[in-house]
């Protein structure tokens, strides 16, 4: 069985592919640092599935990622972290093991971005539903109103790289003015779903060029380097060879093909049994 504390990757999981472009950030500024990406594409959205769906999917994930002897794991998906995340940390966590996600560090600091507290949220209907960013916000700054509006359709114009397209633009024109409408104090804008962030060319074509518009990615970077400084007993058991690895519950040429778009450069995957 594998030791608790014994040196390890960080693991990062995600769904699909959308996490990789938070792996991209965090790799950016942990370059030393030993990382196993694991997508669970072979079960991907997550987005439109029920919490026990959710739940049981991540705990497998995750504890797939503790056996190939990770200690610490970033839930680099908003679905799971908002559906997932505070079950598993309260209920299933062996000893010397750690799951963080990536909701709590935007929702810390949104205050610093924000002047009229009025913040709109763009995410999966999974997201949107589960009322994380809300009760998150409100938690750390009460006074914040937040309007959330579900995008369905965003998902898979990126997985298909149908980014620079017609359907792309009527998409994302409509389901912002559908945000939009519901406040005009908004001055906000949060991407709470990893994929959003290959929108921002479009997003920002239909977003008044006042309106802040926040991505996750280096965010949760940043915030990651903070926790290891906090937590030096979790940064010890982190290795340093600055190797990586990846992983896909799918077929690793598709997800090489596609991990490009996501992770700016190319990627070798294998194929992996849960």
């Amino acid at each position: 069985m594998q030791q608790t504390h014994a040196m390890g990757p960080i693991g990062i999981f995600d769904s699909g592919y959308g996490g990789l472009s938070v792996f991209k950030e965090i790799q950016a500024v942990l370059p030393a640092y030993d990382f196993i990406y694991l997508g669970d594409n072979a079960r991907v959205p997550y987005g439109t599935r029920s919490y026990e769906t959710v739940y049981e999917y991540t705990k497998e994930c995750v504890f797939k990622l503790f056996e190939l002897g990770c200690n610490l794991v970033i839930l680099a998906c908003n679905t799971a972290s908002a559906k997932a995340l505070r079950t598993i940390q309260q209920q299933d966590l062996p000893a010397g093991k750690k799951v963080l996600g990536v909701i709590r560090p935007t929702t810390e600091i949104v205050s610093t971005f924000t002047k009229t507290n009025a913040v709109g949220i763009l995410a999966t209907t999974g997201t949107v539903n589960s009322g994380s960013y809300k009760i998150e916000i409100q938690k750390f700054t009460p006074e914040i109103h937040v309007f959330q509006h579900d995008c369905p359709f965003w998902v898979p114009l990126v997985e298909n790289n149908e980014i620079n397209t017609p359907g792309a633009n009527y998409f994302v024109e409509k389901d912002i003015q559908a945000l939009l409408a519901q406040s005009k104090a908004i001055d906000t804008i949060i991407l709470a779903c990893t994929h959003y962030p290959l929108l921002l060319p479009v997003i920002r074509k239909f977003v008044p060029a006042e309106i802040q518009i926040i991505s996750q990615g280096p965010i949760v970077a940043e915030s990651l380097v903070a926790y290891l400084q906090r937590h030096p007993e979790v940064e010890a058991a982190c290795r340093k060879q600055g190797e990586l690895q990846f992983f896909t519950t799918d077929s690793a040429a598709d997800f090489e093909e596609k991990a490009t778009i996501f992770f700016g450069k190319s990627v070798l995957a294998q194929h992996i049994k849960l």
